[in-house]
């Protein structure tokens, strides 16, 4: 599966630089004396949409920039990936915009860590949440999951803070009720088609190869009920509503909704403003081009980019684009 995965990552880079070429273009942010740049951007599990995303805009800036090297790698997710940054092992990554805006403030996860160093270079897509369940699992509401055997991803992860917020929310007692395996997405995935978990809790763009291929398998997905949704949202303002349109997975014959946070895209202060502002630009620019190489990139605005980003500040060189471009003031 995680070398299905890379392949797919790697096809998702391969796209997008032969449409580059397609259009003969060569680099075009070209700054002449500024100093080479390394970026290193870490993504999630290899078996997570975001590993895909991750390589096909670390492909884009690598070919485009004339002073950038950038390249994405594995990592354990959005908490990992703050840490990273905020560590200075990193440059540039992608993150939920709750965790974010507890490692800005030095809450939760991060506390007594905040990072007031952090700052935001474009909210991308929402990512939802995907409750999937084995038929055998008797689970049809989130509530459903108390004394059951689930994988809530790997332990302090974000997506394992997904599932403690929906659990309480629901009544559960997390993770006292239940019989949580800390596990990745990939391995999850294995469980559920081997019938060994009940459950899995999977935060990732649609599709993810992970529940592509559980419900291959006859699992499915659970809907988040209005309650649970307005539950969270008194404490986590954050959180939006978000459908999962039918058919977007094997055997879904109805639309299933569920939550979902921004995707915010950062970095820190010590990286740049002439850097920032062309990865910014750059992005913005073949937009197109990364969307037909990665579908979670598809249709996304620079517009929709400086909102719903938890109130997080701009980086300066990103907010230069935007000044430029005439979203923001």
């Amino acid at each position: 599966m995680k070398k299905t995965t890379k392949v797919f990552a790697a096809l998702a880079g391969t796209i997008l630089a032969l449409s580059l070429a397609s259009c003969n273009e060569k680099k075009t942010a070209a700054t002449g004396s500024h100093e080479k740049v390394t970026i290193k951007f870490p993504t999630a599990g290899a078996s997570g949409a975001l590993y895909a995303v991750g390589a096909a805009i670390t492909n884009l800036w690598d070919t485009q920039i004339d002073f950038v090297s950038a390249s994405s790698q594995a990592s354990n997710g959005g908490i990992d990936n703050l840490n990273q940054i905020a560590d200075g092992e990193s440059q540039v990554s992608i993150a939920i915009s709750s965790n974010c805006y507890q490692s800005f403030n030095g809450t939760d996860s991060f506390k007594g860590n905040a990072n007031k160093n952090l700052r935001v270079i474009a909210g991308l897509y929402f990512n939802p949440n995907q409750v999937v369940a084995t038929k055998k699992s008797g689970i049809e509401q989130v509530a459903d999951v108390k004394g059951k055997h689930f994988a809530v991803a790997a332990a302090g992860s974000s997506v394992e803070g997904e599932c403690k917020n929906h659990f309480t929310a629901a009544g559960i007692n997390y993770p006292a009720d239940i019989q949580a395996e800390y596990i990745a997405f990939g391995d999850a995935a294995d469980m559920l088609q081997n019938g060994t978990i009940d459950g899995a809790w999977i935060m990732s763009g649609a599709p993810a190869a992970a529940v592509s291929q559980a419900c291959s398998a006859g699992c499915h997905l659970v809907n988040i009920s209005d309650d649970v949704i307005a539950s969270l949202q008194k404490d986590y303002p954050w959180y939006a509503k978000f459908t999962i349109p039918a058919g977007t997975y094997p055997g879904q014959d109805a639309d299933i909704q569920t939550s979902a946070i921004k995707m915010v895209m950062f970095t820190s202060t010590s990286l740049d403003e002439e850097t920032v502002y062309q990865l910014t630009k750059t992005l913005w620019e073949h937009i197109e081009e990364l969307g037909q190489a990665q579908k979670n990139l598809k249709g996304l605005t620079p517009e929709a980019a400086v909102v719903d980003i938890a109130g997080l500040p701009l980086h300066d060189g990103a907010a230069k684009y935007y000044k430029e471009a005439g979203i923001i003031k």
